[in-house]
């Protein structure tokens, strides 16, 4: 069973930024939208919209620690790519179904087919609804109604910029979610690679694997 993980955000907050101190042994990128990550880095990466690559990489990759950078664009390509075929109606409401149904299992692809020592890190915009509320952004109302992404994750990191730092919100009042006891502080760096660490000690992941040569 292996674990997601949803990472949000405004955009220049410092999301990608996070990966900075993963080196190439420990982290891959499945870059959605091809976009240079913000700093140096030997990081394997590879660009792809197609979901049914994305899980095969998931799932074949030796790296237990991969990150899908800019995931929401895979929600917004599936719609920009076919909104026009589905004209109005019936229609239009099957195709925000197909949408949310790709995405709901990519998310399930990686709890029931990939392996407790691998973690998936799904980089998203923020969005806030009518009465203010942060969530993930997605495309639609209908698509939030059918699913609701923060519901299929146990840790939700929020990322923000306050007091001029980049940080991460780990718990407390938000949308952000971590199991009790995982991190000591509410605000934290913006180093997602701590995250990683704190998550597999939390629940003993991958210990077996230490040693292990990745690709």
């Amino acid at each position: 069973m292996g674990i997601p993980v949803l990472v949000i955000g405004r955009s220049g907050t410092g999301k990608s930024t996070s990966l900075r101190n993963f080196s190439k042994e420990e982290a891959a990128v499945i870059n959605i939208m091809g976009k240079p990550l913000p700093f140096k880095s030997d990081i394997p990466s590879c660009v792809t919209q197609d979901y049914s690559k994305v899980k095969n990489i998931l799932f074949k990759s030796k790296i237990n620690t991969i990150i899908i950078d800019d995931a929401g664009y895979l929600i917004t390509d599936m719609f920009m790519s076919g909104h026009s075929a589905a004209s109005k109606g019936n229609g239009v409401f099957s195709f925000y179904n197909e949408i949310g149904d790709a995405f709901y299992h990519l998310i399930r692809f990686v709890v029931d087919q990939l392996p407790a020592n691998k973690i998936v890190y799904f980089i998203m915009h923020e969005d806030s609804d009518d009465m203010g509320n942060v969530k993930p952004k997605t495309i639609g109302k209908l698509l939030d109604e059918k699913v609701c992404l923060e519901g299929l994750v146990s840790v939700l990191i929020r990322s923000t910029y306050e007091s001029e730092k980049y940080c991460f919100l780990t718990n407390g009042a938000g949308i952000q979610k971590s199991p009790i006891g995982m991190f000591e502080d509410e605000v934290i760096d913006n180093d997602l690679k701590f995250v990683d660490t704190s998550i597999r000690n939390y629940w003993n992941i991958g210990k077996e694997n230490d040693n292990e040569k990745t690709e």
